[in-house]
């Protein structure tokens, strides 16, 4: 069976990627790829793609991966009804409680002032002798 997926190019702390058509046994890294249909830059997001490969490899069965997939909807290039694209992320924050813009802040300054003369030392006056 054949993928539709990216495999990682360019330096350390600096990806690039290919979009690459490969049989889905072989490892992105491994080197063997059927065809290349275009290149992604994370950092700039410029996507460049061939579409009319792209929707060949599709019409006779390449999977994409779910990131591939992505690239290809937002570049136009109509997906088969079995692919399935997930919406955005909600990010839902676990306990929104604990994030510090929702204390009180009454209560944050009281504590602050409360450690702030804990801190300081009292000096007593000693009799010398």
């Amino acid at each position: 069976m054949l993928a539709i997926r990216l495999q990682r190019t360019g330096r350390k702390g600096h990806a690039m990627f290919r979009v690459v058509v490969q049989d889905s046994r072989r490892t992105p890294t491994s080197g063997k790829v059927v065809s290349q249909l275009g290149t992604y830059d994370p950092h700039s997001k410029a996507v460049t793609l061939d579409g009319e490969k792209a929707s060949f490899y599709l019409t006779n069965g390449a999977q994409p991966s779910p990131r591939a997939a992505v690239l290809l909807k937002n570049e136009g290039v109509k997906l088969p009804e079995w692919v399935a694209t997930s919406d955005k992320k909600s990010g839902a924050i676990r306990h929104p409680e604990k994030l510090r813009r929702n204390q009180p802040k009454e209560e944050v300054a009281a504590e602050v002032s409360a450690e702030a003369e804990a801190a300081v030392p009292v000096e007593e006056a000693a009799p010398e002798a």
